[in-house]
Parts: C-alpha cells; structure tokens; sequence
C-alpha cells in the first residue's frame, strides 16, 4: 500500500494526506508590523490548492523583539489576528488543514537591539544564514523576564486558536530561544533553569496547552541533534524529550542542528539525512513524529512513510520551487490524483 496520500488522524485533527509544508520564513512583513500580508496569503493559499495536507506557517514571534527579523511574522496583539483568519479561512476552503510556528528568535534575533538568550554566550552563525552576516552579543535574561516570555507564548497561542488554527507548534530547533534554554554549550545558568534544561520548554508548553482546546495537538520542532563542536547527541535531546511528552507535546517534528557554526561534525547533504532521527524518535517515544530534510524528491518520502520512519514527511525547499508538489508527488507515486477542477485538464 502507498503512503504519501493516505489520511491521517492525531487527536481531533484529519488531515487528507501525509504531506506537510515545512515553515520557512518569508522575511516578506513590509510595514515591519507582524502581520501578515497578500505575499502569505498566496504563498500559503497556493499550497492548499497544490494538494498539501498540513501547512504550517512560518516561524511567529510571541513579541516584537523576539523575531528574527523586524520583516518577520508576529503574534503579540490582538490587532493581527484578522490577517491570519483570512489566510486560515482561505486555506480550509482549499481543503488544507493549516498550523503556525510560535516561538522566540532567543539570541538570534537579528534586529533586536540587543537580543537575550539563558546566558550571555555570543550567538554565532553562517553569514549566509543571516540578514547582516553576524549576530549581536546577547545578554542572560532574568527570572521575571523569563516568566514574561511564558506568559507571551501562551498569549500567541491563544491568539492562534482564535484565528482558527488546526494545530499549533512550538519552535524548540534551530537555535532559537527553546533550543538555547535545552543546549549545555548555550545555557550556563547555575538557577533552576541551568540545572534543569528542560524546565523552559517544560513551562512554556504547560501554559500553551492550558489555553489549547483538547482536540488540537501540540506539534515540537526539535534538534535531534547539534553540530557544534561539544553539542549534544541523541540520548540528550530524546531525554529533554520524554519531559516534553508528559508535558503535553503530541507530535515531534524531528530536524537537527542550527545552533552555530558545525564543527567536525556536518549536517548530512543527501536526501533524507534527518530520517533516522525521525526514527529514533518514534521508537523511543512511542508517538506520533513528521520527518523532514531534503524529502524534495517524491520517491524519498514515500519510503520515509512506508518503512514506518516517519508519520508525516514535511517538504520545504520543494514546495518554494513548486507550489503544487503534493498533487505532483501523489500522482507519481499511486498514480492517480484528484487535482481541483479547475486544473483537472492538466494534473490527473
């Protein structure tokens, strides 16, 4: 049996197939406000109608001085919220199932004047990977600022549950705030949340599930691992892991990496690399888990799906090159495909 346009159920969430539309940011937010404009309604709403199950919109600031960059998507006021019911509104007219990225630049947030993390470890990246070619010296935030952050995430995702979101997730990968409170090499803190590196992500997803109806799930994006030299392996994020599951996460969305510059360890470059990862997690955990990692080519993901590695495949630099992978992806592996009318003449 073929995998890639079978249904999917986790909670009260049914999405039609098991393609997911990875988050990548726009860097689009013309007025630098946070709200998202006609660039994120077509980009997102093309994909609904390319056949995509799941779309998960791009990484979504809890606060203003939070976000990567001031061009970047934000959640702090209710004021934005319409923006986002258009985009969801349009997008379950298309058939799609739709999520959003919360989270916290942390020590990468480039446009910040000065950007906070757990400690005052300078941040360091690929200039490639930045808007300027290097990242500001952070400082350590304080107990009181910390429980603020807390409290901004649960507002965002009370936000987002009002603007009609299937499901919400939390950005715990790529260096960003989650990630840096979770890393030994980033969180030198000798309070509670030194000693216990779980203890951020912890509170962060408690409050955000208390304002989170039953039936949404809760979806982690997670670095399975670090490239830095002396970054952590496997067993250390499957432990933090096994704390965010009792906590209330219901699905993992396993990438790896993003923390800095790699050491003598580098990210693999070949399809699939990050699916093993996936695995590790699904069989440890024993829940639900979406693979993700140059998964561009149709073939790749289906075998991701039917060697049982993964539930859901997320496809990203795919679905920049093309808006309609999913139905392009489908037809190629069952052979048949169900396209809307309006393009019945080409993609059956």
């Amino acid at each position: 049996m073929k995998t890639i346009g079978t249904p999917y159920e986790v909670k009260g969430l049914t999405l039609k197939n098991r393609i997911v539309m990875a988050p990548m940011c726009q860097y689009s937010v013309e007025k630098e406000d946070g709200i998202p404009n006609d660039w994120h309604f077509v980009h997102y709403v093309s994909r609904a109608v390319g056949g995509t199950g799941l779309i998960i919109m791009e990484m979504t600031s809890v606060t203003p001085e939070g976000r990567i960059t001031n061009q970047d998507l934000g959640l702090w006021d209710d004021s934005q919220i319409p923006a986002y019911q258009r985009i969801v509104s349009e997008v379950h007219k298309n058939g799609a199932k739709i999520g959003i990225q919360i989270a916290h630049a942390g020590r990468k947030a480039e446009d910040a004047v000065q950007p906070v993390g757990p400690s005052n470890i300078a941040g360091e990246a690929l200039p490639e990977e930045t808007k300027n070619g290097s990242l500001k010296q952070s400082r350590a935030l304080t107990i009181d600022e910390i429980q603020e952050i807390i409290k901004q995430f649960q507002a965002a995702t009370r936000r987002a549950v009002d603007a009609g979101f299937d499901t919400i997730e939390l950005h715990g990968a790529h260096g960003y705030l989650l990630h840096q409170f979770m890393s030994p090499s980033i969180n030198n803190r000798t309070d509670e949340y030194g000693q216990d590196l779980s203890k951020f992500g912890v509170e962060v997803i408690r409050s955000v599930k208390s304002v989170m109806p039953e039936d949404i799930p809760l979806i982690m994006r997670i670095s399975a691992i670090e490239y830095i030299d002396g970054g952590y392996k496997l067993d250390h994020s499957i432990q933090i892991a096994e704390q965010f599951k009792e906590a209330g996460v219901d699905i993992f969305h396993v990438s790896t990496g993003g923390e800095g510059i790699p050491g003598s360890l580098k990210p693999g470059n070949f399809p699939g690399y990050q699916v093993p990862f996936a695995r590790a997690f699904k069989e440890k955990l024993k829940m639900p888990v979406i693979g993700v990692g140059m998964l561009n080519n149709p073939q790749v993901a289906e075998s991701a799906l039917s060697n049982n590695d993964a539930d859901l495949v997320a496809v990203a630099r795919g679905m920049l090159n093309d808006p309609y992978w999913s139905l392009h992806a489908i037809k190629e592996i069952t052979g048949k495909v169900t396209p809307p009318f309006q393009y019945g003449r080409s993609i059956r």
